[in-house]
């Protein structure tokens, strides 16, 4: 265990930012997953507005710095890309 004071704080820092960074990430898999699910079930009105939910979650946990932009971007494209196949 640490002894510096300073050390203490950053301890409770990284746990407070941890549980943080934890549910941003688990909301942004269980987002991406309604999506998935939505086109291999071939429901194109469902897998739209899944992808148009799950978009805005996609740019906000990047924004957050829980994700980098590029993690984003790339999710993004491709799952729109995946939507798109459904016709």
């Amino acid at each position: 265990m640490a002894h510096h004071k300073s050390a203490l704080k950053r301890i409770k820092q990284n746990k407070v930012k941890n549980a943080r960074n934890k549910h941003v990430r688990t909301t942004l898999k269980t987002f991406v997953k309604r999506v998935r699910e939505a086109v291999a079930s071939k429901d194109v009105n469902a897998a739209k507005e899944a992808l148009a939910a799950a978009i805005p979650v996609i740019d906000k946990t990047a924004t957050k710095g829980v994700i980098h932009k590029s993690n984003a971007s790339r999710s993004v494209s491709r799952l729109v890309k995946l939507v798109n196949t459904l016709g």
